[in-house]
């Protein structure tokens, strides 16, 4: 157990060093590179670029999901580290863990009615659930820090793998063809994969502090799941930090 545990964390870790790294790469670089090629230079470049980095940005975050999926049941649930102090399974953490795969579409649905015309709006909505999910975890199905705060990545996670493989790549194809045949791309899938890849990137900050959260003992206190909520929160600032940041770095 522990050679496996050993052998899916090194997978996890550099599969998701490639996601996101591409992630960052898309939000932080070529977003702003991709506006400055005229019409024939993103004909020859995209349709041979964006298809191969696309390629390792979503195995890379499939490989990340299915090896977060094999620590999950390897060291939490089959290694006895989803209760502490005597607490033991029950129905509502039954629910909470499912939680962590019908996320995905509670938030589509979220951003397909009220995201459609009030991404912040949706982004708040969000927010409050994240909030009812964390008090649960902790006040009623009586998960211990580190498995409050992994099932609160695997969530994330979940929802930008979703991302990925169902809006962002998708859309990334009409994209891509669009391009390559000297047409322009519809508006609405541009706006929509570029809003979910946005998403995906501040939602990765808190999923990084939930990877790290062995680390983070100094907030697992009685009623402390409203920590969480300030990281986020901060993550949140951060991100938007980034994004404003990203115009401002000018090429040669």
């Amino acid at each position: 157990m522990e050679i496996l545990s050993s052998l899916f964390r090194w997978m996890h870790i550099v599969a998701g060093i490639l996601w996101i790294g591409l992630l960052y790469f898309f939000n932080f670089v070529n977003s702003a590179f991709a506006p400055t090629m005229d019409g024939d230079t993103k004909k020859k470049v995209v349709p041979e670029l964006m298809p191969r980095a696309l390629y390792w940005f979503r195995w890379g975050a499939a490989w990340t999901w299915v090896t977060g999926l094999l620590l999950l049941l390897l060291v939490f649930y089959h290694g006895g580290l989803m209760y502490e102090g005597g607490a033991a399974w029950n129905a509502a953490g039954f629910a909470c863990i499912a939680l962590v795969f019908i996320a995905p579409f509670i938030y589509d649905a979220i951003m397909k009615s009220v995201g459609k015309t009030n991404a912040m709006a949706a982004v708040g909505i969000s927010f409050v659930l994240i909030a009812a999910y964390l008090y649960v975890m902790q006040a009623v199905a009586h998960f211990s820090y580190r498995a409050m705060v992994v099932h609160l990545g695997g969530m994330f996670g979940t929802i930008m793998a979703f991302n990925v493989w169902f809006r962002i790549w998708p859309s990334q194809r009409k994209i891509i063809t669009a391009i390559k045949e000297g047409q322009a791309p519809d508006a609405a899938i541009v706006g929509m994969a570029g809003l979910r890849s946005r998403q995906n990137t501040y939602m990765s900050l808190p999923l990084v502090w939930a990877m790290m959260n062995q680390h983070s003992t100094w907030a697992a206190r009685p009623n402390g799941w409203w920590i969480q909520l300030v990281i986020i929160a901060f993550a949140w600032w951060v991100g938007t930090m980034l994004f404003k940041r990203v115009p401002k770095v000018k090429g040669f």
